[in-house]
């Protein structure tokens, strides 16, 4: 395992942000980390990336402890953070080749490796632009290209497609399965549970500091899920009316929508043909079904 961590426990003051937390990465994988505000997700990525000192409990990466050998697993690791953390002083190329330095990349092999990421996140074109010219897509690629340069054997990615546009996250998510193929693993977290489910070979829910549950896409909707959903919009006035005639399925109320599950298409006959004016979707189940079933759909501040 790439990364290994028992009953790992992080505390803030009086504030329990990871707790007894087990996880193990294979070599290779995309793992993701899903959750709430305020789950503990970015939490745990900080002590992977040996930002934060575990509380208790036990953290390996690369087979090394991070409290004894934090400087070892940093040069191996490429990490993404929430913002868009480049030098507005300098340039596209001059923020990766600078930072190259830190990981003592001399100046020819850093120009080489400059171009060849821009290459990569599809930025050559933008090679001298300033910082602050480039749009909120261009900034991200380039953070993720950042992270790529010392050839790293684990790239950790804090929320990485966070408020772009669909094309761009599209981008990103082809540029990471490419990374994937080269034998790259990735740890991420994420908001949308569309890219948890199409980049991630496992996926750990967490909900106040805990995991709820850990496994694939795949497994954690045949677990938690019926193989299929039925969205209603119905509004506030008629949920009660269509829950009392239909209240023996499985069925959750969100707002003006109902959400009703079941195991095949045609289970869902009746109550399509009752209300058969109503804006409906019937659809396969997702990971967010998963995420809000096993989270709730109450508003994290």
């Amino acid at each position: 395992m790439i990364v290994e961590a028992k009953s790992l426990h992080k505390r803030f003051h009086d504030v329990v942000a990871v707790e007894s937390l087990d996880l193990a990465v294979e070599r290779g994988s995309c793992y993701g980390l899903v959750g709430p505000n305020g789950a503990g997700k970015t939490t745990t990525m900080r002590m992977i990336y040996c930002l934060n000192r575990p509380t208790s409990g036990r953290l390996s990466v690369f087979g090394l402890d991070v409290l004894k050998e934090p400087r070892r697993i940093k040069a191996r690791l490429g990490v993404v953070p929430q913002d868009n953390n480049l030098d507005p002083d300098l340039s596209t190329c001059r923020n990766l080749e600078v930072y190259a330095r830190y990981f003592g990349i001399g100046r020819a092999d850093a120009a080489t490796r400059c171009h060849e990421l821009l290459d990569f996140m599809q930025l050559r074109d933008r090679a001298d632009s300033p910082i602050p010219a480039l749009s909120g897509g261009m900034k991200r690629r380039l953070v993720i290209a950042r992270a790529l340069v010392n050839n790293p054997e684990l790239l950790i990615l804090d929320e990485p497609t966070t408020g772009l546009d669909p094309q761009v996250r599209h981008l990103i998510w082809d540029r990471l399965l490419d990374l994937k193929e080269q034998g790259i693993t990735l740890m991420l977290t994420t908001h949308y549970m569309e890219e948890a489910q199409k980049l991630c070979d496992r996926v750990l829910i967490m909900d106040h500091a805990r995991a709820v549950a850990e496994g694939s896409p795949t497994e954690l909707i045949r677990e938690h899920v019926s193989p299929y959903v039925l969205e209603l919009r119905a509004g506030r006035t008629l949920n009660a009316h269509i829950t009392s005639r239909f209240g023996h399925m499985e069925h959750r109320s969100s707002g003006q929508n109902l959400y009703f599950y079941g195991g095949s298409p045609d289970e869902f006959d009746d109550l399509l043909a009752a209300y058969s004016q109503m804006e409906r979707l019937l659809r396969p189940s997702s990971l967010e079904d998963v995420f809000l079933k096993l989270t709730g759909r109450d508003l994290r501040l």
